[in-house]
């Protein structure tokens, strides 16, 4: 190769796929890359993620790893299903109380106070909620998905702890408490990523 040239490599679509193995818990089948040899080489005709930086290996985060994380973002997105099967996704405020995450209908300006999280919810109580970090240094990125159990909240005795734990962490609630039900989230499964173990 002529000095200062660049090595043509294709494409990640034209890498050929081993064949499919059944996924146990969701009953489908789900294609894989081709393993790796020892040292991270790649296969013949493989592909190779590459490595990490030097400020520390990505991670997979602990379930309590990934709840403190989860805890330091302001904003988060919560996932919900339709009775259509339509996915539905908004950014939330909330606050996290062990397992706990709650999230308030409060008194931002709203088209209807019917909200479709509220119907899906309802409907479906399954959801997903997810935390993220970014920024333009990429060795600091990670993010964090809870999934579990949503209800709706809505009894004043049921609302005076998760209303005093979103009142903490945001100043407009104690100034405007909210005055709507609150989603309560019970999640079963903490999962995430980061780029290195710096918070």
């Amino acid at each position: 190769m002529a000095p200062g040239a660049v090595e043509w490599a294709p494409p990640l679509a034209h890498v050929k796929l081993v064949r499919p193995r059944r996924c146990a818990a969701a009953g489908a089948d789900t294609w894989a890359l081709p393993a790796r040899r020892r040292g991270g080489a790649p296969q013949p005709g493989g592909y190779s993620e590459p490595r990490g930086r030097p400020g520390g290996a990505r991670l997979r985060l602990s379930p309590h790893q990934a709840r403190q994380r989860f805890a330091t973002v302001p904003v988060a997105r919560l996932a919900t299903v339709g009775s259509d099967g339509q996915p539905h996704i908004v950014p939330v405020t909330f606050a996290v109380d062990g397992n706990h995450i709650y999230s308030a209908v409060d008194a931002k300006p709203k088209s209807s106070r019917q909200l479709r999280r509220l119907r899906n919810i309802a409907g479906n109580p399954r959801v997903a909620v997810l935390a993220d970090h970014y920024q333009q240094d990429w060795s600091s990125l990670w993010w964090v998905r809870a999934d579990g159990y949503a209800s709706i909240l809505a009894e004043p005795s049921e609302l005076a702890r998760p209303l005093r734990l979103l009142a903490e962490r945001y100043p407009q609630y104690r100034a405007s408490p909210p005055d709507g039900p609150v989603i309560h989230i019970l999640a079963e499964r903490w999962v995430g990523w980061a780029a290195s173990g710096r918070l």
